[in-house]
């Protein structure tokens, strides 16, 4: 795969967005932020913060304040988009910060009206879900849902679920491939879904991309050396995001923890600051180049390393725009800053 360059934009850096564990998604001309910790174990609040996307520093923030019927606060979530809608399922939270059990409903967020509804599953008695944090979300763009592993009460998950919005109706799909794991994560592109690291309470997972197969309810995976020269090293808590780039649809990874803290969810690990891409067509990693990163610019001009984040695409067709809002560093401080990451050729 040839090299791909890109450059980093920061849009801003306030106080009000710093958090870790949060959720961030794109909504045409802007993206939101849900849910998140400034505190460990402490979720900070349940206000949908808007920004509209423009040029760095221009980027005013809304606050829209949950009221009445909406999700409690949380931390761990995940969430995406479809049509303007913001949707989320579980997390932990509440005086025990256990998994939040809605019986398999999830939450939208009209980003028209900025009120939340909760989407039940029509037939009450049929299987859902469990109740669980840090799992991932992803989605064929066309109204289903998918819903992968995470932790609930105890442990770690490889469940595989799917949820059609048209329905309201869960489906139990093949498990994904060992070990179970939290903070993993998943990618719609091109027909399949795609699913790489995590934590499996032990190690940090790398090596392996996953892939599943919706028209045959299947798995295979696609191995490369985590050597950080042929393909990513193994982390959890990080990003996988179908980008579509120069050389054709793609897939994009970045950051994330790669050695966990002896403090666990108290402290911080080793994070990465690294960003890669995988080609669909030759099945390559490569390593996107990033402008001004080798002429010792100073640490403002590019993230600093981190975990614990979030990431979304804006656009689905080419040009891609990636955006990374806060997460936690190295230091074991929350972040509040937002950035765009552009490719070029």
């Amino acid at each position: 795969m040839p090299l791909v360059s890109g450059t980093w934009n920061r849009l801003l850096q306030v106080d009000a967005l710093r958090r870790s564990s949060q959720a961030l998604v794109a909504l045409s001309d802007k993206v939101a932020v849900f849910g998140g910790e400034i505190r460990p174990r402490q979720p900070v609040d349940n206000h949908v913060h808007i920004i509209p996307i423009g040029n760095a520093g221009e980027a005013p923030i809304r606050s829209v304040k949950s009221e009445g019927t909406s999700p409690s606060p949380r931390v761990g979530t995940a969430a995406i988009s479809l049509k303007d809608e913001l949707f989320l399922f579980s997390g932990r939270g509440g005086e025990a910060m256990a998994p939040i059990e809605e019986h398999g409903a999830l939450w939208s967020f009209d980003t028209a009206s900025f009120k939340w509804s909760l989407i039940t599953p029509a037939d009450s008695e049929a299987p859902f879900p469990p109740a669980r944090s840090y799992h991932a979300l992803g989605s064929d763009g066309n109204g289903t849902i998918f819903l992968h592993a995470g932790c609930p009460e105890a442990g770690r998950l490889s469940d595989l679920w799917s949820f059609t919005l048209s329905t309201r109706s869960w489906k139990k799909l093949a498990d994904a491939p060992d070990p179970p794991r939290g903070g993993t994560s998943i990618a719609f592109l091109d027909g399949k879904l795609y699913r790489m690291n995590g934590f499996d309470g032990k190690t940090e997972q790398g090596g392996t991309l996953d892939v599943y197969y919706p028209k045959t309810n299947s798995w295979s995976s696609i191995e490369f050396p985590p050597d950080g020269h042929h393909g990513p090293e193994p982390r959890s808590v990080a990003a996988l995001l179908a980008v579509y780039v120069a050389q054709g649809p793609s897939l994009l990874t970045l950051f994330g923890e790669r050695d966990p803290s002896p403090l666990g969810h108290m402290g911080a690990g080793k994070m990465l600051d690294d960003a890669w891409l995988f080609d669909l067509g030759s099945e390559k990693w490569s390593k996107i180049q990033i402008s001004g990163a080798e002429k010792n610019v100073s640490e403002s001009c590019n993230p600093q390393a981190r975990g614990w984040f979030s990431a979304t695409v804006q656009n689905a067709e080419p040009p891609t725009t990636v955006f990374v809002h806060g997460g936690l560093g190295e230091d074991n401080e929350r972040l509040g800053d937002l950035w765009r990451l552009d490719f070029g050729p």
